[in-house]
């Protein structure tokens, strides 16, 4: 199988990218094209121990370029589609790219892919589409009631994906992730944030009250569950994949400060984001019960390597929070 990775410099996409080369989850591939912007968040560091792979290819290219999209897709046999602007608070500030790059560039991709005559379509989305819930979880079949900026132009772009596979009969599969975390993840997001604050003595912002709940989902659980969703998916189908591990983020924050062998006068109170969801909890229970997909790892086991990792890596994490 031939793939074509959108957004495969950025924090999962690389993650998942460096999976498949090295046979992590027992998957064979021919070749993996990267097809990435290089924007802030794409990193081409972050494929360094891939790099020299003969089965990789990488192409620097905007998935809004229908030109550039159609020229580097031929051939290939699947897209993993995991370009997007992501960081909320970005799409609260400036909303206009969120829209371009992952509404209209999801369809440039998908119309490539039916030219192109690709086999499958796994689009990438997030279980923020769904919007906040008080108590239970959501599955695939709730309604899309997104809040902010960034998730309705997710929401939007999982419309457009399924328009193609009823319209145009084109095989594509979304998968709806809960938070991920993870090495190479861009300093912005809380966790890379916080960790690499407190390295620099710096106290962490926590927003409102700190009691808005996020489901933590490791990054290799993640890319694993998209590749089983790739090899054994069905067509036109939605699969969420979760963590298993529901934190507030004053939870979240007095795990990191333990880690970190540090106390709750770190925590720096700031006013809550506007539109901040309450609480997100994703049920994973049919890609669980149709590909046999449950998370191996968690937040509590994982986030010391994890800060390990952010102490030995400073030279590929200070520059970018330099920016």
């Amino acid at each position: 199988m031939k793939i074509f990775v959108t957004g495969g410099a950025g924090f999962i996409g690389s993650n998942y990218v460096r999976g498949v080369l090295t046979n992590r989850w027992g998957s064979h591939i021919e070749s993996v094209t990267v097809f990435d912007a290089l924007t802030y968040a794409g990193n081409l560091s972050n494929l360094s121990t891939v790099s020299d792979d003969p089965r990789f290819r990488f192409v620097q290219g905007d998935i809004r370029d229908a030109s550039a999209v159609r020229q580097a897709l031929v051939g290939h046999d699947a897209v993993i589609h995991f370009a997007a602007e992501s960081h909320v608070d970005r799409s609260i500030d400036a909303g206009s790219v969120f829209m371009t790059t992952n509404v209209l560039g999801t369809q440039v991709l998908l119309e490539a892919s039916m030219a192109a005559s690709v086999k499958t379509f796994v689009h990438v989305s997030t279980d923020e589409v769904y919007g906040s819930i008080e108590t239970g979880s959501w599955d695939e079949e709730c309604p899309l009631l997104p809040n902010s900026p960034y998730a309705a132009s997710k929401a939007s772009s999982d419309l457009v994906a399924r328009a193609y596979s009823r319209t145009f009969g084109l095989d594509v599969r979304v998968t709806r992730c809960s938070n991920n975390f993870g090495p190479y993840q861009y300093p912005e997001k809380v966790i890379p944030l916080f960790v690499t604050n407190l390295m620099d003595g710096l106290k962490v912002p926590l927003y409102g009250d700190g009691q808005n709940v996020r489901d933590w989902l490791h990054v290799d659980d993640h890319c694993r569950g998209i590749d089983l969703v790739l090899h054994g998916g069905r067509p036109g189908e939605v699969y969420n994949i979760g963590g298993g591990t529901e934190l507030s983020n004053k939870e979240l924050t007095s795990l990191i400060l333990e880690v970190m062998d540090m106390g709750p006068e770190m925590i720096q109170p700031v006013a809550d984001r506007k539109g901040h969801d309450r609480r997100y909890s994703v049920d994973w229970g049919k890609i669980n019960r149709e590909l046999g997909y449950s998370p191996r790892e968690s937040l509590s086991s994982s986030l010391t390597s994890l800060v390990d990792w952010y102490r030995a890596n400073e030279a590929w994490w200070r520059p970018l929070k330099a920016k």
